[in-house]
């Protein structure tokens, strides 16, 4: 897991005697010592005085030794490595004591992403808690689906020695992708035999990286058109490389280790190998980011547009990284977010940073010209466009990008068991509309040149790939 770590304890919260005030007991013992006393007095009986000394004398003892200090409270993530959907997730709550008091009672309470289901807590030394509830415990009431109930929503109780810590240790699985708080956390003791007790001290959360979980992707089919200088794709240019392209006749230039000696010595000339070349692609992928349908349930649940759109992106990058193409990544939506082509294993961990902060976004404006305005896609780009088509711009988007000369292929991001809502008048019926609106709406995609599948893992692209690139390489017919 992957986290920022608090380098030193520290507190939000000032270092203050100011910070205690009594408890109730301490009231009610000097309430109880006083009476007795002046009953004592004015009745003149020696009992109630001898009564009354044991809670004067216990208070006093007790007060002897105030504390001066708050305590400390500070937030630290496990450093395992990366932390992917559905891996094991840890942190740690840690509370200080840097008075020279002991503490008699420290409660601590922290807040935790409902993304992240702590199934053990427990203070280092004691044993996890001995009410918390499995791992595969069913939700509890209240709480979203697929994030089940965290045991770090109640408080912890233990002592503290003076100058030492203790740590609220919180081991659990992170269930979705994101940037997930651990936090804020909070503590108060109580000291002096439980007659003084802290203000609350708080600290801020720590965010905890999430990455999505790359689903099983492998498109075997050829890029459109190569256009890099060194790769794993057969261009259809002439170069250097290990694909055969025919047998010609030697020219200056050529090396003699491409000399055909068997072709050479029937035509009584010499002849090479042609072969060509070996080349890169860039890889555009092209987020739509307007709208958001379905419900997560985390990894082991259903899942909703921006779910199937993050991991389907990080299956692609990946992919197509692995090969050694180019990979940008840019969102259509009002933030127009873009991330810059570059190849090699830091552009796959750029990737995955770069999606942990995708979110839908509506806009009542038109995001084309904000999106691809100043900066022009390359005529040579493979975009790969992940998309619910839920609105009607997402649609005229791709049909502009086709008409322009792209190489584009849209990935339909849309949960298959999506439902309408139940008991709601017409709802089923508007629902049945909608849906047929949208089938004619990719239908008319379809006879605009842009394919339309739906993302299902591995060969999900396969043949959508093979007829672009047999478009790409069909002659073009020009008018005379």
């Amino acid at each position: 897991m992957t986290g920022p770590t608090a380098p030193a304890p520290r507190s939000t919260e000032p270092e203050s005697a100011a910070g205690w005030a009594p408890t109730p007991a301490l009231g009610r013992a000097v309430l109880l010592a006083g009476l007795l006393l002046v009953a004592g007095v004015l009745l003149g009986r020696v009992d109630l005085v001898v009564l009354a000394a044991p809670f004067a004398l216990g208070t006093a003892y007790a007060l002897r030794r105030r504390p001066t200090t708050l305590p400390q409270v500070w937030i630290t993530a496990g450093d395992d490595g990366p932390l992917v959907e559905g891996g094991e997730v840890s942190a740690a709550v840690s509370v200080g004591n840097p008075d020279a008091i002991d503490y008699d009672l420290v409660v601590v309470r922290s807040r935790v992403s409902p993304w992240l289901r702590i199934a053990r807590a427990g203070f280092a030394g004691t044993g996890p808690a001995d009410d918390a509830p499995p791992a595969d415990a069913p939700p509890a009431a209240g709480t979203s689906p697929g994030t089940g109930r965290s045991v770090a929503d109640r408080p912890f109780v233990t002592s503290l020695p003076a100058a030492e810590a203790v740590d609220l240790e919180l081991a659990g699985r992170a269930l979705r992708w994101g940037r997930h708080p651990v936090g804020p956390a909070g503590a108060r003791v109580a000291a002096a035999g439980g007659l003084l007790v802290s203000r609350a001290v708080f600290t801020e959360p720590v965010g905890v990286r999430v990455y999505p979980r790359t689903e099983p992707f492998e498109a075997v089919e050829a890029m459109p058109r190569a256009a890099g200088l060194v790769g794993a794709h057969h261009s259809r240019r002439p170069g250097e490389g290990g694909e055969l392209a025919g047998v010609r006749i030697f020219a200056p230039g050529d090396r003699l280790r491409r000399v055909d000696w068997r072709v050479s010595l029937r035509a009584r000339q010499l002849h090479v190998a042609a072969t060509l070349s070996d080349r890169d692609a860039e890889v555009v992928v092209l987020l739509d980011v307007l709208a958001e349908a379905g419900r997560s349930g985390g990894v082991d649940g259903s899942a909703s547009v921006l779910d199937t759109t993050v991991r389907a992106t990080a299956a692609i990058a990946e992919h197509y990284l692995h090969r050694g193409d180019r990979v940008s990544l840019v969102e259509y939506g009002p933030g127009a977010r873009r991330l810059r082509a570059a190849a090699g294993r830091r552009q796959y961990l750029t990737v995955l940073e770069w999606l942990l902060d995708v979110r839908a976004e509506a806009s009542q404006h038109e995001p084309y010209d904000q999106v691809f305005g100043p900066q022009q896609l390359s005529s040579d780009a493979l975009v790969v466009v992940l998309t619910p088509l839920l609105d009607e711009r997402s649609a005229q988007m791709l049909a502009r990008l086709a008409r322009s000369g792209r190489f584009v292929v849209a990935v339909d991001t849309l949960p298959a068991n999506l439902t309408p809502p139940k008991d709601r008048g017409w709802a089923e019926v508007a629902y049945r509309l909608w849906r047929l609106d949208r089938e004619t709406m990719i239908g008319q995609l379809r006879e605009h040149g842009v394919p339309v599948v739906r993302w299902a893992g591995a060969g999900s692209l396969d043949q959508v790939l093979r007829d672009v690139a047999r478009l790409a390489t069909a002659p073009r017919v020009g008018s005379r």
